[in-house]
């Protein structure tokens, strides 16, 4: 069962009591001023020398990441929450405990080549390759770099990009396949475009989430009601 609200993170999770989610999965404000929009580069470095021009995404311009998550939401989120993962580790003072690093097989690019997440279910460092880089996407996500290298062939069927920090579907699965439990209920405070909120209904989870931005919270439910809405149709 999915659970979506349009509203501030500490007012929904100061409706739940102590530990009651099993695990958070978030991607929470850095602090970088990532949704200020600026050009990216528009050319990857192929392994033959040759640059592939990409297209890349446009992003309307907020102010959401202009500051970090605050202090006082961490303390809420390890209140109601047994376990978690957090994205942007390296931007945070958090406790200790395993890594995550997504590498987005960028190639020689100057965009962002991996993001780490914060994983209190372990000490490990563990890294996971999905192809991400504008018009770039793997049909793969996993530990066999081999198979992330792959492309999706037909560029039609990419996963849409609204959010310049959006996790993309497939990573989502992959977190749940490695990290989750049949029965967990999961946490996101932080929606964006919804890939989390797609994952877990496509693998049973129940999802507890929020955005308190309108333009992507509207954004996300019309495409998650679509995602499911046609599961619905095809089975």
């Amino acid at each position: 069962m999915l659970t979506v609200t349009n509203e501030d993170n500490m007012q929904m999770m100061s409706r739940y009591p102590d530990k009651y989610f099993d695990l958070a999965i978030i991607d929470p404000e850095y602090g970088i001023g990532a949704s200020n929009y600026s050009d990216k580069p528009n050319t990857v470095k192929q392994k033959n020398g040759t640059l592939l021009k990409i297209n890349t995404p446009r992003y309307k311009k907020k102010n959401w990441d202009n500051v970090p998550a605050s202090d006082s939401f961490f303390k809420e989120l390890f209140r109601v929450s047994k376990h978690q993962i957090i994205w942007g580790e390296n931007y945070f003072n958090l406790p200790v405990g395993g890594r995550i690093v997504w590498d987005k097989l960028n190639g020689e690019s100057d965009q962002m080549g991996c993001e780490i997440a914060y994983c209190s279910l372990n000490k490990r460092s563990d890294i996971v390759y999905y192809m991400w880089s504008g018009m770039m996407q793997g049909v793969y996500a996993g530990k066999n770099v081999r198979k992330a290298l792959i492309q999706q062939g037909n560029k039609k069927l990419n996963e849409p990009r609204m959010h310049p920090t959006q996790k993309p579907i497939m990573l989502n699965k992959w977190i749940l396949n490695e990290y989750a439990k049949p029965g967990d209920k999961i946490l996101d405070t932080n929606l964006g475009f919804g890939g989390l909120a797609i994952a877990c209904h496509d693998y049973g989870f129940d999802l507890t989430a929020c955005e308190l931005d309108k333009d992507y919270f509207d954004a996300a439910m019309t495409r998650i009601n679509n995602h499911v809405s046609q599961q619905k149709l095809f089975a």
